[in-house]
């Protein structure tokens, strides 16, 4: 096994390790809610712990499908989704998205791409410092702007800043799909079958 595998096989264990630790937090935090009546601050705090556990649940995500697919171990879940319900997904998770055309349905790993279509656009908006952004849904494709020259290469997943970028261009990549910059324009091309 090459050191690069081996590794990838190291962080994929790490990960699946700390999601027991992190469930009990976030399982006692959904018990303490439901069940004890908190005071300020006390309620903010818990609400905070909540959030931050689902937080690095999703960022173990990332690192476990990132060491699958450079281990050559990713064995995408494959379903049905419309590219519009994809932009859609991502506007609902952040602020400044606006989404316009029309998509058509693709079979996907549908976790893993919609994840990663909310992870570049927000990637757009915090390394490119902007307040909004346009997705617009051209069939297969998601194209999303504008990208400024300082966030074009966070975004594409060259300069490795941003965890979700980048998994997001290796998973649209491992799944037939393709990340590109034209101008100020991301294009994210997702297979059609």
């Amino acid at each position: 096994m090459s050191d690069d595998a081996s590794f990838a096989k190291l962080v994929s264990l790490a990960c699946h390790d700390v999601r027991t630790p992190l469930a009990t937090v976030h399982g006692f935090v959904k018990t303490l809610e439901r069940t004890v009546e908190l005071e300020a601050p006390a309620d903010r705090y818990m609400e905070m712990i909540g959030a931050a556990s689902l937080q690095m649940a999703e960022l173990l995500d990332e690192l476990s499908l990132a060491a699958r697919i450079e281990a050559g171990r990713y064995d995408p879940a494959f379903r049905e989704v419309d590219t519009l319900d994809l932009a859609r997904h991502a506007q609902e998770r952040l602020d400044g998205v606006a989404v316009s055309g029309s998509g058509v349905v693709v079979s996907t790993d549908i976790d893993a791409v919609d994840r990663g279509v909310s992870a570049l656009v927000q990637c757009a908006l915090r390394h490119g410092g902007l307040e909004s952004v346009s997705v617009v849904v051209r069939g297969t494709e998601l194209d999303v702007s504008p990208i400024t020259p300082a966030s074009a290469p966070v975004v594409l997943g060259r300069d490795l800043r941003d965890l979700g970028a980048a998994v997001a261009v290796r998973a649209i990549d491992a799944l037939g799909g393709s990340v590109s910059l034209e101008g100020e324009t991301l294009t994210i091309r997702l297979a059609s079958s």
